[in-house]
């Protein structure tokens, strides 16, 4: 049976999408990946391309609002920022809550390749916590 797996964050844009992203990648079809948010900021350009440039097409994802998915039942759930963590609602059923704090990029403020870099690096503390986490709860 998959597991269903969702990713919260505070405007479902950025950090959320990067990890949605990745834990489809890594879980293959062994998950059902969702993202949310406790606003709705829309899909950030700049996680489209960092994940594109990775080989990851993040582009047909969409951002929602956690209140999409309270009916649904959840195996685990991620929070990517402390925002979303203190936010969480209470999933009812046997949810593993799982939460790592990730820096914002898009609140990074540099040149355009500083700002690059700043969510390259996101982008890459995000895919190694991803990876583990497939890996260590087959």
């Amino acid at each position: 049976m998959k597991k269903k797996i969702l990713v919260l964050c505070t405007g479902n844009s950025c950090r959320s999408q990067i990890a949605e992203g990745y834990l489809r990648y890594f879980a293959g079809d062994r998950a059902e990946v969702y993202s949310a948010g406790i606003e709705i900021h829309g899909l950030n350009p700049k996680a489209v391309q960092t994940m594109k440039d990775d080989g990851i097409d993040i582009s047909g994802q969409t951002s929602n609002s956690i209140d999409e998915y309270e009916d649904m039942e959840f195996d685990m759930v991620i929070t990517v920022c402390d925002h979303a963590k203190e936010s969480c609602p209470y999933f009812p059923f046997k949810t593993n809550i799982f939460h790592q704090n990730f820096q914002d990029p898009s609140k990074f403020v540099g040149t355009e390749d500083e700002v690059n870099q700043e969510f390259a690096k996101t982008r890459n503390q995000i895919k190694s916590y991803c990876k583990k986490l497939i890996e260590e709860k087959r």
